[in-house]
């Protein structure tokens, strides 16, 4: 079982030693969170996936009859592979005032800044309950949360505001962009290239769609509508993957794209994947059937994550920059697990150590002064929802 209390440097090398990329289970890191908590008489519940490879953990101290303030953070990290990384990724390297390791920033060490602070929070006696929050699978869909929400349903400890540790600088994020995933399956019919009569080409089907992926996201682009608060200020559109064809003498039969939305915060998802549908259903695939009847085109949603767009006002915005000191507050260009928290009804704001502009590259980073400044926003809290 592990102590009862771990210096933070301590911990997050221990989190950062766990490999939770998302293609591997979670459940070492989780088991280790679980016995730690246990160990300072905090009980929590494992909400598993469905193959049970994988688990949210949760847990409430103080109060359990009532909604209070969750603090949240996911448990898996992005590949390391094919990056040039100078130590290894899976050890804490501390240098010239930096963590260096997988997660360091994106984000174990907001969760091992929150678990050193476990003996604190037992000790006090909270008014107000911490709930503790940490998932799998946010990096490929913020999966794994959506079973936790679930089950958190109508609970009476059901958290009433969230804050979500993503690298912030420590800043108060109260918006960022949803993330719409899909995958666009051409099927066409193979023929020799010299009768291409007689064939369907896939791959040149698929290109007249991501061809028109790229007209929409210059039109996004170029005439909005645009938020300045965001970096791009427009609903950016991306075409990522792409596999199709055998041979080049052959029509080819079969190609694969994937493609994803990053809508600003009350843009019309619905109206741009529709215009894609529509050149498929009204253009391409006459057109392809004209020849074979046997193809067609299919576009499947894969993941989708909604924007999160918090007032200024709201309570967990003011509450957060009472602790922080900051007056201001920041969009962020990258997705969280906020907006589901939100669109649920739990306001959320984003606020933790570290910087994206280091997460999911070789050699990522936190620095100290990052993770000190984490501490004593969350030991500001602590003090706020204890009995004086």
């Amino acid at each position: 079982m592990a102590s009862s209390a771990i210096g933070y440097k301590e911990m997050v090398t221990r989190l950062v030693g766990f490999d939770t990329t998302s293609r591997n289970s979670n459940l070492a890191l989780i088991e280790f969170v679980r016995d730690y908590l246990d160990s300072n008489k905090v009980t929590s519940e494992l909400v598993f996936a469905e193959d049970r490879n994988k688990a949210n953990l949760y847990a409430t101290i103080g109060p359990q009859d009532r909604g209070g303030i969750m603090l949240s953070g996911h448990t898996d990290v992005v590949p390391v592979d094919d990056q040039d990384w100078r130590s290894d990724p899976f050890k804490i390297v501390e240098q010239e005032g930096r963590l260096y390791g997988r997660g360091s920033a994106d984000m174990k060490s907001f969760i091992a800044v929150v678990l050193t602070l476990v003996p604190e929070l037992v000790r006090r006696k909270l008014r107000t309950p911490i709930h503790l929050s940490f998932s799998y699978d946010e990096e490929v869909g913020c999966i794994g949360v959506r079973r936790l929400i679930s089950v958190l349903g109508q609970r009476p400890n059901r958290p009433r505001l969230a804050i979500v540790g993503e690298p912030t600088s420590m800043q108060i994020g109260v918006a960022h962009k949803g993330k719409h995933v899909y995958r666009c399956h051409v099927h066409g019919h193979e023929a020799h290239s010299s009768q291409v009569n007689y064939g369907v080409n896939a791959v040149e089907a698929a290109a007249e769609l991501v061809t028109h992926l790229k007209a929409m996201a210059r039109r996004k682009r170029d005439e909005g509508p645009f938020d300045p608060d965001f970096d791009p200020p427009y609903t950016s559109i991306h075409t990522g993957l792409i596999h199709g064809g055998t041979a080049l003498n052959i029509v080819p039969k079969d190609c694969e794209f994937d493609f994803e939305f990053r809508p600003l915060p009350g843009e019309d998802v619905d109206a741009l994947i529709g215009e894609l549908r529509d050149l498929a259903a009204t253009k391409l695939v006459p057109e392809m059937r004209a020849v074979q009847p046997h193809t067609g085109i299919n576009i499947d949603d894969v993941s989708a994550a909604p924007a999160l767009s918090t007032p200024v006002d709201a309570e967990v915005t003011q509450l957060v920059a009472a602790l922080t000191g900051e007056n201001a507050t920041t969009k962020v260009a990258f997705g969280t697990e906020g907006g589901l928290f939100s669109a649920a009804g739990i306001p959320t704001v984003i606020c933790g150590p570290g910087s994206i502009d280091q997460a999911h590259k070789p050699d990522e980073y936190v620095e100290l002064d990052q993770i000190a400044r984490c501490e004593a926003f969350l030991k500001r809290l602590i003090d706020r929802v204890s009995q004086r």
